[in-house]
């Protein structure tokens, strides 16, 4: 195979897709824009209960649009909260 014939090093035509694009856009973290003073605390059941779904589970920072600093905060607030238990750890 000749270098001239392939397609190598060249970009590829850019194909335009159907129904628009497919990525979101990223949500941003309500703890970093609100620039809370108390930050994550195990005591603050309303702000836990935002980000626990229906069946007692820990939402994904990709559903909650949290960044990986407050996701990992938020979580160990969330298990010491149903170790105190002011939130269940499961519903049923």
């Amino acid at each position: 195979m000749s270098r001239e014939n392939s397609d190598r090093g060249r970009a590829r035509p850019r194909v335009p897709r159907k129904g628009g694009p497919r990525r979101k856009k990223r949500r941003v973290c309500n703890f970093c824009a609100e620039r809370r003073t108390f930050i994550v605390d195990y005591k603050h059941v309303r702000t836990i209960r935002e980000h626990l779904d229906e069946r007692g589970r820990i939402r994904k920072a990709r559903q909650t649009g949290t960044c990986r600093k407050h996701q990992r905060k938020l979580a160990n607030a969330i298990k010491r909260a149903r170790q105190m238990a002011l939130v269940p750890y499961a519903t049923d």
